[in-house]
């Protein structure tokens, strides 16, 4: 992707306005930065940025573009002052918001990575950086994913591996202070004991305070556990399954390959493990009463209610559209889901005033519009007619509150 359709014609340099492709000629790699005036973590983050970019990033050829969250230019202005780097102009709101979209920007401070060609090195810069302020390991590529196999495998380290007799192996993010793991725990059990034990073993990854707490959670649990004193492959674990919050449960392949990360929704509908492995993998069309993270971070398709003709219908699509990104649910544009009763379908209606057997599409990520279909989505060319309105503007926008 040329740098001028993500960025824009222009940049911010000190020295004023340059065009995009004169300001990062002879770059090795651009670095992104969401980050405003007014955000107290910015603030704390920022100097500690300049410092790291000034001592070893610049050197090594790195271009920072500050993607502003400010409320004015002039709050912009004088953020931007306190920065060594270059920015996108402040009146370039399309621009700014289309790469918060594009990098699934939730919160700031937010650093996204990227090379020069466009194409993304990693969207959790923050982190990459902090680890390696030297920029030892620059620009962070991240690890294949035959790479990340084989870290998970020796994380988990032999001797477990062994044991789980080459059957995939369910990894427990959970810890004895946690009321909802404390919750899950029983539940996790009696599936186990209830036949899931002959689809997979589990491990419990602890992220107790004290040996002695993950003693005695662990004396609780019918299965395997890495050893508490393991906190560094603890840590390598957690970040290659992305867990954010316990409980958490991911599965993977004896090989280190990931089945799911989102076990725990799976788990609980399937608790035996019948439709292990196919029902667990990622799916194009599921209940967003399950999962709704995907809501807050891509476009979704949404058929609210429970018309069996429209939930048949989306889904048809959303198998269409999961075709056509290699079966790579990462790849899709949209994400699809039905909407029968549940808390989060609840928690739509109130957010889009919708009720009854309505088609909808969401985009929180670019500022929470949402489309309401007029007629009835009920056969695969109408639902496909909705989604071409949308993309081509001429669907009615609508605005969460």
């Amino acid at each position: 992707m040329a740098l001028v359709e993500l960025f824009g014609d222009s940049l911010l340099t000190k020295d004023g306005a340059k065009p995009t492709n004169d300001a990062l000629a002879n770059k090795t790699a651009i670095g992104i930065y969401f980050s405003a005036h007014w955000c107290p973590p910015c603030r704390g983050f920022t100097p500690k940025l300049a410092e790291m970019y000034k001592n070893a990033f610049e050197a090594k050829g790195m271009a920072i573009v500050f993607a502003s969250s400010d409320r004015d230019d002039g709050a912009f202005k004088e953020y931007f002052g306190e920065m060594p780097w270059f920015a996108l102009p402040f009146e370039n709101r399309e621009v700014k918001d289309k790469l918060s979209k594009k990098y699934k920007v939730q919160g700031i401070p937010s650093f996204v990575i990227i090379d020069m060609d466009g194409k993304t090195i990693t969207t959790d810069g923050r982190s990459a950086l902090l680890e390696d302020p030297k920029g030892e390991q620059y620009p962070w590529i991240p690890p294949t994913p035959e790479e990340k196999a084989k870290n998970v495998v020796a994380a988990i380290g032999a001797d477990l591996i062994g044991e789980a007799g080459g059957k995939p192996i369910g990894l427990y993010f959970s810890a004895h202070w946690c009321p909802p793991c404390r919750g899950f725990t029983p539940k996790l059990a009696e599936y186990y004991k209830n036949g899931l034990k002959d689809k997979m073993e589990i491990i419990f990854v602890s992220s107790d305070k004290d040996e002695a707490s993950f003693k005695e959670y662990f004396a609780e649990m019918p299965w395997k556990a890495l050893p508490f004193a393991n906190r560094e492959a603890k840590d390598k674990l957690s970040k290659a399954m992305g867990v954010e919050g316990i409980p958490s449960f991911a599965v993977i392949n004896p090989d280190g390959t990931v089945v799911t990360t989102d076990g725990r929704s799976k788990v609980e509908k399937d608790p035996k493990g019948d439709n292990f492995p196919e029902g667990w993998l990622p799916q194009p069309f599921n209940d967003v009463n399950d999962d709704p993270s995907p809501l807050n971070e891509e476009t979704c398709v949404i058929a609210m209610g429970s018309d069996p003709a429209m939930v048949d219908a989306v889904r048809t699509v959303a198998s269409e559209y999961h075709a056509a990104a290699g079966k790579n649910i990462d790849d899709m544009p949209m994400r699809f889901f039905e909407a029968p009763a549940g808390s989060v379908a609840d928690q739509l209606k109130k957010m889009t005033k919708v009720d009854g057997q309505k088609l909808v599409v969401l985009d929180i990520p670019a500022g929470g519009k949402f489309y309401v279909c007029d007629g009835p989505a009920t056969d695969v060319a109408a639902v496909k007619a909705f989604l071409a309105d949308v993309e081509s503007g001429k669907a009615k926008q609508q605005q969460l509150g």
